[in-house]
């Protein structure tokens, strides 16, 4: 455990984070346990594949939430995945992670808030209107996915348990369970899971706690029933399966960081300019395009071309130092 270095930052507080667009319908929502749908509030934006529950979103309005970009095949979105807990490779997580239960099902919000508690599944679907906002997802071996998540802002949650002035961090805790997740048999990492954001980065509008994608409920493979997004960031700081989300005052070591401190850092934000040190950054390859593995690669983008809404969260600070 560490404190960031002072560079001059001021974390803000809630109170200075400007809020979703509060004219959004406020509409009820239903869900059931397991597999039961839950009142549409508006046509998806997005057609289902017809795989799961639908869980639609209505199209968001926080500023860079929807990519014009061609998306990727809900066949290879689901297909495609980093799920260590159900295996390293590529293609473990869709064959395996039919084990998973996602219900019952509860989150507990810990450490530094006015209000902590646990949260049952089903009450969290019902806590903010569901949106559908369509993220490049860039993942740090060098591919990438354009996805139609469902979800809504983490800061929905984050203010109503009311962090306390000792809160500068937020810790992701997932499910770690050997009798559903055939992975932890592994050593590639100690489990369970970690991930952590800065308060600030947490509050972020595009940061995503997400329910669904292609306007239905999220596979197992693609870390059901629910997990975060946060699109500006490499894929691996989105954790999967969310069992325990925690407010501290230092910054926590990662999972990643934890097993290669000198290949993932505690940031991880997408950066052509910095690169892994087996691997370049500055290209990348968008998964389901022709040419499959010879596909032409693409620039990368500085945020994953979420600058002009995040950059403003990194103003002055070597960005080579802080990976």
């Amino acid at each position: 455990m560490h404190l960031i270095p002072d560079r001059g930052f001021q974390h803000p507080v809630p109170s200075e984070i400007t809020p979703r667009d509060l004219a959004l319908n406020r509409r009820q929502w239903l869900a059931a346990a397991g597999a039961t749908a839950v009142a549409l509030p508006a046509a998806a934006q997005t057609a289902r594949p017809g795989r799961l529950a639908p869980l639609p979103g209505a199209r968001s309005s926080v500023p860079g939430a929807s990519t014009v970009e061609k998306l990727t095949a809900y066949a290879d979105a689901s297909t495609y995945n980093n799920f260590y807990e159900f295996g390293t490779d590529k293609a473990d997580p869709a064959r395996n992670a039919h084990t998973l239960k996602t219900r019952p099902w509860t989150v507990a919000v810990e450490g530094a808030v006015a209000k902590p508690g646990r949260f049952d599944i089903d009450t969290l679907l019902k806590l903010a209107p569901m949106e559908e906002r369509i993220y490049r997802l860039r993942c740090v071996e060098g591919w990438s996915m354009v996805i139609p998540w469902v979800g809504w802002s983490l800061s929905e949650l984050i203010r109503r348990v009311e962090p306390t002035g000792n809160a500068k961090f937020v810790q992701f805790v997932t499910l770690a369970d050997r009798a559903q997740m055939p992975g932890l048999r592994s050593s590639v990492l100690d489990w369970p899971y970690v991930e952590a954001l800065r308060l600030d980065e947490a509050m972020h509008p595009l940061t995503l706690l997400a329910f669904g994608m292609y306007g239905e409920v999220l596979p197992n493979q693609n870390g059901a029933p629910l997990r975060l997004v946060v699109p500006w960031k490499y894929g691996f700081k989105s954790g999967k399966s969310l069992v325990a989300i925690r407010f501290v005052e230092r910054q926590p070591k990662t999972s990643w960081e934890r097993a290669a401190p000198e290949e993932y850092g505690f940031y991880s934000n997408v950066n052509p300019r910095v690169d892994h040190p087996r691997w370049t950054q500055a290209t990348e390859r968008r998964i389901g395009e022709d040419g499959g593995l010879f596909a032409k690669r693409r620039p990368t983008l500085m945020f994953n071309g979420y600058e002009p809404q995040v950059g403003q969260l990194y103003a002055g600070m070597d960005l080579k130092k802080f990976f």
